[in-house]
């Protein structure tokens, strides 16, 4: 087989899975090459030392990355045809203390490609119900859990004519309605200074790609009092360590309770009928996010998950999974 047809093949299990990242990671006698889909890292197969670095070479080529560099961090991107799909993928390489060489692909999907399925239709009501507002509406969850996808999915079903745009690292949905701009730390465009000059646009709409450092928080809170809706996703482990991680950069409660229309934490679940959907716990009152709490979810989460597994949606397996989060 040749190195195209196994990287196309690789590719082809991704998309069929909507994995949203693809593992390459050395033993001692092989490759074990995995996905993450809907949560979880699952096996997909084993290839030989010598075949595995082949297809590493031809991906490091093919994103312009130093293939003869075996041990130090490297970072590319490229574009890859798959039927009709075209698919952007990022790359990151590194070796280990012995030299062998680990790959990860990120694979970025376009929006009308992978339609977001809601596990419960009603909450992607209540959530589109929050678009109509203006303020701040925060999303959490693992990474590949699909916040990104439920930002553009949400926005992009709202009727009225309006200005969106969008602040991410990279871009990872392209939407030819939608104003988009790329960070970039090195040229001085980090998320805070394109926010800054995102105001100065007046759009109605800012997707925020991740709230990380405190200037980004300052500048998203500033937007979202000033009328606009923000919406951005923010590193926490449930819906209830949201308020504590805005803490941390700086947002005071009360500056917090303001500006916050809605905070939620999200999950990508695989359901019985094998496809993979959304699962959200939601809370609208902005004093519950900033009270203190022992849990990092809300009691509504757990009797969801409880209904889903009752009705056959998900498995008992996952549902224990999910409930000792």
């Amino acid at each position: 087989m040749s190195v195209e047809t196994q990287l196309m093949t690789i590719i082809q299990a991704a998309v069929a899975q909507q994995a949203s990242d693809i593992y390459w990671l050395p033993a001692t006698t092989e490759y074990q090459v995995l996905l993450q889909a809907a949560g979880q890292l699952q096996p997909l197969m084993t290839l030989d030392l010598a075949t595995a670095q082949q297809v590493i070479n031809h991906i490091k080529y093919q994103s312009n990355m130093a293939i003869s560099d075996h041990r130090r961090p490297q970072l590319g991107a490229m574009t890859y045809t798959l039927a009709a799909t075209v698919l952007n993928l990022r790359i990151s390489t590194v070796g280990d203390f012995l030299g062998r060489e680990s790959l990860v692909i990120r694979l970025l999907y376009q929006a009308s490609e992978t339609p977001l399925q809601y596990l419960i239709p009603s909450q992607r009501n209540q959530l589109q119900q929050l678009m109509q507002r203006t303020g701040l509406v925060l999303f959490s969850g693992p990474m590949g859990s699909g916040k990104t996808s439920t930002m553009y999915d949400l926005v992009r079903q709202v009727e009225r004519p309006q200005v969106v745009m969008t602040i991410e690292d990279p871009v990872e949905i392209y939407e030819p309605k939608f104003l988009q701009l790329q960070v970039n730390d090195a040229a001085q465009m980090t998320y805070a200074d394109l926010l800054k000059v995102g105001l100065r646009h007046h759009p109605e709409v800012f997707i925020i790609g991740e709230i990380r450092d405190e200037k980004t928080a300052q500048v998203a809170i500033q937007a979202a009092l000033s009328g606009h809706l923000v919406l951005s996703t923010i590193h926490a482990r449930g819906v209830f360590g949201i308020g504590p991680r805005l803490q941390q950069l700086g947002i005071a409660p009360a500056t917090l309770q303001q500006a916050l229309v809605a905070a939620t934490y999200q999950r990508l679940v695989a359901t019985t009928d094998g496809s993979q959907a959304a699962l959200f716990d939601i809370v609208t009152t902005p004093a519950q996010v900033t009270a203190q709490s022992t849990t990092m979810m809300t009691a509504r989460w757990g009797q969801l998950i409880e209904e889903q597994q009752a009705i056959g949606r998900i498995s008992a397996t996952l549902a224990q999974r999910l409930q000792a989060e």
